[in-house]
């Protein structure tokens, strides 16, 4: 009589992989995207500090850091499995969007719903970059633009949520909308020219972002011009002109993404703090 050795079981999906850290699913792993929502948040808070606006932060924060669990846990859904991080994401994802949910809804409690109107123009924006990023094809211009710019649409709605002068709600986003293009295509431009060995690209990159930058620049001084906005807010697009037409020169050094991106931070910065007296010099007229 024979004996078949029974073949040993596979290895369960679930424990084919040793769990990751959890900062890898709780945190997303690009990092320019938190100066686009760190960036209209402090400028909203700053322009007009309120509770309900504190709390409108708190749930873009939550949504912002939901989107990275959410897109873990479709891509292991296509792929038919379940690794140790999927169940984890689905925590997180969960929790994230409880507090997002949570958060709204209290700081419409304590606010009127005018704070609904820009969110409602951005919503069609963060569902393209989402539906981009989980198609794998975040990382390309036009979903990177339209998340940044829903983004922005949160100084607007927390300034509403202080019951602030509708001109600056709506000026904050403008604003905020004009510095990310200008400057995703700038750093994308950057990152090329470092990269590659021919003249040329430099000179078919640079020409078209540096007109980018002067159309910003001009819209800002019409801002200007209008009294929206005080001439300091206007100095912003011209520090980003300037910028981008010592970045993108001809004999530049090339710098590592990483020391670039930490420069964007700097540049941000400056630009929110001249962003935030602009419109608040203007408002007090």
């Amino acid at each position: 009589m024979s004996v078949t050795a029974s073949a040993p079981a596979a290895p369960s999906p679930e424990r084919s992989r040793p769990a990751p850290p959890w900062r890898n699913i709780a945190l997303p792993v690009e990092h320019g995207g938190w100066s686009f929502l760190m960036e209209p948040l402090i400028l909203g808070l700053v322009v007009a500090p309120s509770a309900a606006g504190a709390w409108l932060a708190l749930s873009a924060s939550a949504t912002f850091l939901a989107r990275h669990p959410l897109k873990l846990v479709v891509l292991d859904r296509r792929r038919g499995a379940r690794y140790p991080r999927t169940g984890l994401a689905e925590r997180f994802f969960a929790a994230y969007a409880a507090v997002a949910a949570l958060s709204f809804v209290t700081a419409l409690s304590q606010s009127s719903i005018s704070i609904l109107a820009p969110l409602a123009l951005a919503a069609p924006l963060a569902f393209f970059a989402l539906g981009r990023d989980l198609q794998g094809r975040g990382r390309e211009a036009l979903p990177e633009i339209a998340g940044a710019l829903g983004l922005g649409s949160s100084a607007t709605a927390i300034i509403l949520a202080a019951s602030g002068a509708s001109a600056t709600a709506w000026t904050a986003w403008a604003l905020i909308a004009l510095r990310i293009v200008a400057t995703i295509l700038y750093v994308r431009a950057r990152v090329r020219i470092d990269r590659s060995e021919r003249p040329a690209v430099r000179s078919t990159l640079a020409r078209p972002v540096l007109t980018v930058h002067v159309t910003t620049l001009l819209m800002g001084l019409a801002a200007t011009a209008s009294g929206l906005v005080s001439p300091i807010a206007s100095s912003a697009f011209a520090l980003l002109l300037a910028r981008a037409a010592h970045g993108l020169s001809a004999g530049r050094a090339p710098v590592r993404p990483q020391i670039l991106g930490i420069q964007e931070v700097f540049v941000g910065i400056a630009c929110l703090g001249l962003f935030a007296a602009g419109l608040m010099s203007a408002s007090s007229r």
